[in-house]
């Protein structure tokens, strides 16, 4: 299969149900999306898909725009940013469907059915019961009227229309990525509710159309469905779209990855974790293709830039938070100090609210510790509990009582002898801090430092796993760390 060329301009398009929480494959089929209409000079499309009325999640759409637009994937045209083919949500289309409907009845492509739920349960009961080789809608219907039918068992007033699927459907397509398809043959799909609004596989074709959608960008699961589509394509007279269906993102278990099962399918649990945008963007750029550098550290330009559809790899990808921490843990390490300062009180503020009035002193004191954290984040959420002894009044920071408990029974005397060597400390900075200690404690006492400093640093931040001490000192000043000091000297006794 000759893959499609680079040099015309691609419409491609992402459209989601706001039926909860965006699914991380909308990010990763978006991205997709987004590479190869960037890469070919076209455009990107949302268009929310709204139909089924039953399942809409209030601000679920209003979720979906904020996630593609918080991880870069900047659409040209959609339900808030209008565009030419408006409007971009189907349920303000509806108009649009009813006469495409009308020319597959005329024409003999599709019919009405007036069948109950309850006809249609019992008709699929005993065909899985016979175990028919051949199963789906038994056509009661067809080529009856209104009249003839009702007269019949399993009578409902309000019908549906389905499509007339012909003998000799075309099952084999060309797929962009796996070449020919060979998908199962299916069943008269209903394409037009009772409640007069369309099924997705009407309404997705049409709108493709009437927007000028050059590549069908969706999941594997989809294979099953594309006869249905091309033969409305065909029937209404339309030129087909390229279609790319991508391989489905797996747990490590290999099975579907689903929000039901894993938190991660959740696109806002990885902004609600903090996980930046941009490693996550990297992240989902290589489950099914291989990395554009050799340490698989990447920007979406570099990978729009190398972007083949013949490179993408059709296994289930493993969807490895492990490699998304590293990634994650990368990206945070490369930002300027305060830039990750700014993601970090952002963040803080979203999950906890307990940054959302932070003035410009306590602003820099999180911009000049933010090298004492850095080295060891993964996720931004990590910051604030290690910082957090910086923010708490001296009289309000506990001291753990089993930070207490390892520590040795000199500490007593370690504390005395540090705050003697602190109390008339000329300059307060981290090197005068480190040097006037170790010689009180290492020097004189003959203490090893990792038992030197170990009272200190609990007093300074309450815990025995701190960033590091002598700069968290310098941050915290002179009068607070002092007081912390002779509180914990108070608790250890004698």
């Amino acid at each position: 299969m000759t893959a499609p060329a680079a040099s015309s301009p691609a419409r491609t398009r992402v459209a989601p149900s706001p039926t909860g929480d965006p699914h991380v494959g909308t990010a990763y089929m978006s991205l997709f999306d987004v590479v190869w209409a960037r890469k070919t000079g076209g455009q990107f499309v949302l268009r929310i898909e709204d139909t089924d009325r039953n399942r809409l999640v209030e601000g679920s759409e209003d979720q979906v725009l904020s996630t593609l637009k918080w991880l870069g994937l900047t659409y040209d045209e959609g339900p808030d940013v209008g565009g030419p083919y408006a409007p971009y949500k189907q349920s303000e289309r509806l108009d649009t469907y009813q006469p495409f409907v009308e020319q597959l009845i005329a024409e003999g492509h599709a019919y009405h059915c007036w069948c109950s739920s309850e006809r249609l349960a019992e008709m699929r009961a005993e065909q899985q019961a016979s175990k028919q080789a051949v199963t789906g809608y038994d056509r009661l219907c067809y080529g009856k009227t209104r009249e003839e039918r009702a007269a019949l068992p399993g009578f409902n007033e309000n019908p549906v229309v389905r499509m007339l699927i012909p003998d000799d459907v075309p099952l084999v397509f060309e797929d962009i990525i796996r070449g020919q398809v060979k998908a199962p043959r299916p069943d008269d799909q209903v394409i037009l509710k009772a409640d007069g609004f369309p099924t997705y596989h009407l309404a997705v074709v049409v709108d493709d159309h009437l927007m000028n959608i050059t590549t069908v960008v969706r999941g594997e699961e989809w294979i099953s469905s594309t006869p249905k589509h091309i033969l409305l394509y065909q029937w209404l007279g339309w030129e087909l779209p390229q279609f790319a269906h991508m391989p489905l993102l797996r747990n490590t278990d290999k099975s579907k990855i689903s929000k039901r099962k894993n938190p991660a399918a959740r696109l806002l649990w990885f902004k609600e974790q903090g996980y930046l945008p941009e490693a996550l963007i990297n992240f989902l750029s290589l489950l099914c293709y291989p990395p554009v550098r050799e340490s698989e550290v990447q920007t979406l330009q570099e990978f729009i830039d190398t972007f083949e559809w013949s490179k993408v790899s059709t296994g289930g990808p493993i969807f490895d938070l492990k490699k998304l921490d590293w990634l994650n843990g990368v990206y945070i390490r490369e930002l300027a100090v305060e830039e990750l300062a700014d993601r970090v009180i952002e963040h803080e503020t979203m999950i906890t609210g307990r940054w959302s009035e932070m003035d410009d002193a306590q602003r820099a004191l999180v911009v000049a510790a933010m090298p004492l954290v850095r080295e060891r984040m993964t996720l931004l959420g990590d910051a604030a509990p290690a910082l957090e002894f910086l923010f708490t009044p001296d009289a309000d920071l506990v001291h753990e009582p089993e930070s207490i408990a390892k520590l040795k029974e000199d500490a007593p005397q370690v504390l005395d002898a540090a705050l003697a060597a602190l109390e008339d400390l000329v300059e307060w900075n981290h090197e005068a801090i480190q040097g006037a200690l170790r010689e009180a404690l290492v020097d004189q006492l003959g203490l090893k430092p990792k038992f030197a400093f170990a009272p200190v640093r609990v007093g300074i931040t309450g815990r025995q796993v701190s960033p590091p001490l002598f700069e968290s000192m310098e941050l915290l000043g002179r009068e607070s760390s002092l007081a912390r000091m002779r509180a914990l000297r108070q608790k250890v006794g004698a």
